[in-house]
């Protein structure tokens, strides 16, 4: 058999239908490209489902990788350490914002949100106050395909045979500008009853339910209401972190910090599975107890491996650099001009939003905006026809590429992009 019938044989691909196109054969990437079996070179325009900061097959990431290798694959991190995590937990610590004080070690951004849930969680427990048990997310959130994460995401067609499985959360309207005071006001009062222990959101962005941006002083003035009562705060960063929005996290937009944050995919620059949660002084002093009912017990037999810490160490010192956050300025500044220029000037979209490097095209459609979308396979396919992988949510067109993207290149998918929405036939 090729490698392709034999993986279609034995292998089940994620958020795939049995019957869809055969996946691409991938044989090898460097920088932005993706290299197919028979010959193609494929323009990552999406850094592989948000993860590759930096391009594919860094040398710096990679010979970080291949060291550690050498001296420590793994080992367990319960009752052992070693550098490479230490460091990472100082190097997170130095861009994290200055609240937060403690790291926890996970292996993806889903565990990284059930980490934080359930220390959010266990807060109130270690205290032993027993009203604190509703949660609030924001409607069409996605935070990850856990049952602690699905709990506190959209209740829609991915998890709908999951639903009676899922703890009860409260939902407050997306705070889109035109419903900013009206979201706050129902926020406030629901916060205000006393019982809410936890209020969980993506910060700026949501990214799965198509790439919603929304301003930073609307989430102050939430975080604001949560912290007079009490409410643990976590930013799930998982998305937005690293440099994604123009900054190196969604929180540095805001002048409240949260209590927890999750992190994940650009954590490595893509390059090994690695997720991690951060929490505040305040939520780390009520489990500074030795009594054993105050323990976190949580874990994972990957937690804090050297390989995945030693090439995020390589990732944040290259995201550091003055030549990256040139790259990330650059690329921003692309995607603001094109967003602005087709706000003014075309009814096709019925919207175009920018924040950093994330660049959200909503074209119009006689179908409902969602997921579901036809035009879902119609823009993926006539995308990749032309070598650039794009992966839409829906009618909802995204780019978010790896910052060393040449502009060259960031042109030509604009250009593309421009070229299919005026020339596709009416929808």
């Amino acid at each position: 058999m090729t490698l392709q019938e034999r993986d279609k044989q034995y292998l089940w691909h994620p958020f795939t239908a049995f019957g869809e196109d055969d996946p691409l054969l991938i044989t090898s990437a460097e920088g932005v490209y993706l290299h197919t079996h028979d010959g193609r070179k494929i323009v990552d325009a999406i850094s592989s489902w948000w993860v590759n900061l930096h391009g594919h097959s860094h040398p710096t990431i990679a010979k970080a990788i291949a060291e550690q290798a050498h001296k420590l694959e793994h080992v367990m991190f319960a009752g052992f350490t070693h550098e490479p995590a230490i460091e990472l937990a100082e190097n997170l610590l130095s861009i994290l914002p200055k609240n937060q004080s403690k790291i926890f070690l996970s292996d993806n951004g889903s565990t990284a949100v059930e980490v934080a849930l359930k220390m959010a969680i266990q807060f109130w427990y270690n205290q032993n106050i027993t009203n604190k048990k509703k949660v609030i997310a924001i409607e069409g959130s996605y935070h990850g395909d856990t049952f602690g994460s699905m709990s506190v995401g959209a209740r829609d067609v991915f998890i709908t045979p999951f639903n009676p499985y899922l703890f009860s959360v409260e939902f407050i309207e997306f705070p889109s500008q035109e419903k900013e005071n009206q979201v706050i006001e129902q926020f406030k009062k629901l916060v205000c009853k006393g019982d809410v222990g936890v209020f969980i959101f993506e910060p700026l962005v949501q990214g799965a339910s198509g790439m919603r941006i929304y301003r930073p002083e609307v989430l102050d003035e939430l975080m604001a209401i949560a912290r007079d009562q009490g409410v643990v705060c976590i930013a799930d960063e998982v998305f937005t972190g690293f440099g994604r929005t123009g900054k190196n996290f969604a929180s540095d937009y805001l002048k409240i910090s949260p209590d927890l944050i999750a992190m994940s995919k650009g954590l490595t620059g893509g390059a090994l599975p690695l997720g991690a949660t951060s929490c505040s002084r305040r939520i780390e002093e009520v489990f500074r107890d030795s009594s054993a009912n105050k323990t976190f017990y949580h874990g994972h037999s990957y937690t804090g491996n050297p390989m995945s810490c030693a090439a995020a160490n390589a990732s944040i010192k290259i995201l550091l650099s003055a030549e990256c956050q040139n790259s990330i300025n650059r690329i921003s500044h692309s995607f603001n001009d094109f967003a602005l220029r087709y706000r003014q000037t075309d009814n096709r979209l019925k919207s175009a939003q920018r924040l950093g490097c994330i660049l959200s095209l909503e074209l119009e459609s006689s179908s409902a905006t969602s997921y579901q979308n036809p035009l879902r396979k119609e823009i993926y396919r006539r995308f990749l026809s032309r070598d650039i992988l794009l992966r839409p949510l829906g009618n909802i067109l995204y780019v978010t590429p790896p910052y060393v993207t040449p502009s060259s290149v960031v042109e030509n998918i604009l250009y593309e992009i421009e070229s299919f929405i005026h020339n596709s036939s009416r929808r």
